[in-house]
C-alpha cells in the first residue's frame, strides 16, 4: 500500500466516477483503476462496486475511508514537522545558565526567541559554571551561559554581559547608606561567597579585589547559588560582593552599594560547542548575537 494508492482511493469516493476523478488527480482512468485495484489487493477487500451506471463504495470502502485519511493527514504531519525541525522551527534545545542570568538579559533572549520560534521547545538548567562546562564536553547541553575564562578550545563564546561588583550588606549595617563604598572599610565583617567547587572563577575573582583593596577577606560563608549569599546577607549574617545584576532581586533586608573603584567585570559568556551546527542552536546563537550586539 503507498499513498498515492491512499489519495486516488479518497478521491474516488468522493467522485464515484472514474471519469471525474481521474480529471481532478491528472491522470487518465487506466492508471486510477490499475491503481484502485492494487489497493484492494493489498486491503484484501474490494472498496468499490462497479457497473456501467455507476460506482458505489462497499461497506469495506465506507469503513476504510476515516482510516485512508487519517493515514495521509498523519504522514502530512510527519513531513511537515521533519520539515520544521531540518529548518531549525521545531525540536528542542537544552541550555545551561547561572542564575544571575535570570537578572541579567535571559528572560529577554527567551521570550524573543520563543516567540519567533513558537515550535522549539527549550529546557533550562540552573547550572553552576564548571558544571555547564562539564554538561557542553559530554552534550548534555547545547549551549550554556557561564561565568568563566578558562574556555576550553573546543568551545565557540559571546561575551553577552559585562558588570561591576558592588557591596551587598544587610539594611540595617552601618554603611549601607554610603554612596560609594571602600572596600578597605569591610576588613575583619563575615563574608559569604559562592564556593569554589561551583564557581572557581568568581571565587578567585574576590580573593583578588579584597587583596588588592589591602586585606583577605573573612569567608565564613560558602554557598552553592547567588540568591542564597543575598538572602544570607539580608538576614544580618554577614556582607558580600556580587554582580550588581542582583540588586533586581529586591530581596527585603539586602542593600546594595557600588564601589569607589573599578574593579574587573563580572563576565557572562554564551558557551557551544563549535562543532555543532543543526538549525535550532544556530537560530538561538543568532538570537543572543542580536540581543548583545556582539559577532561570535
Amino acid at each position: 500500500m503507498e499513498f498515492r494508492h491512499l489519495r486516488y482511493f479518497l478521491v474516488l469516493a468522493e467522485e464515484l466516477h472514474f471519469g471525474r476523478a481521474a480529471r481532478r488527480l491528472s491522470i487518465s482512468q487506466p492508471p486510477l483503476s490499475l491503481n484502485i485495484q492494487q489497493l484492494e489487493a493489498s486491503v484484501g477487500a474490494r472498496l468499490f462496486t462497479r457497473s456501467s451506471k455507476q460506482v458505489v463504495l462497499t461497506a469495506a470502502g465506507l469503513a476504510f475511508v476515516p482510516s485512508a485519511r487519517a493515514l495521509l493527514d498523519q504522514a502530512a504531519q510527519a513531513a511537515s514537522h521533519a520539515r520544521d525541525v531540518g529548518q531549525g522551527m521545531a525540536g528542542s534545545l537544552s541550555i545551561g545558565f547561572a542564575g544571575t542570568l535570570l537578572y541579567s538579559g535571559l528572560p529577554r533572549i527567551l521570550a524573543r526567541f520563543q516567540a519567533e520560534h513558537p515550535l522549539l521547545r527549550v529546557m533550562l538548567k540552573e547550572l553552576s559554571s564548571s558544571e555547564q562546562l562539564v554538561e557542553l564536553a559530554h552534550d548534555r547541553l547545547d549551549l550554556g551561559f557561564a561565568h568563566t575564562t578558562r574556555v576550553p578550545p573546543e568551545l565557540s563564546q559571546i561575551l553577552v554581559a559585562s558588570q561591576a561588583f558592588v557591596c551587598c550588606l544587610p539594611a540595617v549595617h552601618a554603611l549601607a547608606g554610603e554612596r560609594l563604598l571602600s572596600l578597605k572599610r569591610l576588613q575583619g565583617e563575615p563574608f559569604a561567597v559562592v564556593s569554589r567547587a561551583v564557581s572557581p572563577d568568581y571565587h578567585e575573582r574576590i580573593l583578588t579585589i579584597c587583596s588588592d583593596a589591602g586585606f583577605y577577606p573573612e569567608i565564613r560563608y560558602e554557598l552553592r547559588h547567588w540568591l542564597s549569599v543575598v538572602s544570607l546577607v539580608s538576614q544580618g549574617m554577614g556582607v558580600a560582593l556580587v554582580p550588581a545584576a542582583l540588586q533586581q532581586s529586591a530581596l527585603a533586608g539586602a542593600a546594595f552599594v557600588p564601589l569607589d573603584t573599578v574593579t574587573t567585570p563580572y563576565e557572562t559568556h554564551c558557551l557551544w560547542k563549535t562543532a555543532h551546527d543543526h538549525a535550532a542552536l544556530t537560530a538561538f546563537v543568532g538570537a543572543v548575537q542580536s540581543a548583545s550586539g556582539r559577532a561570535a
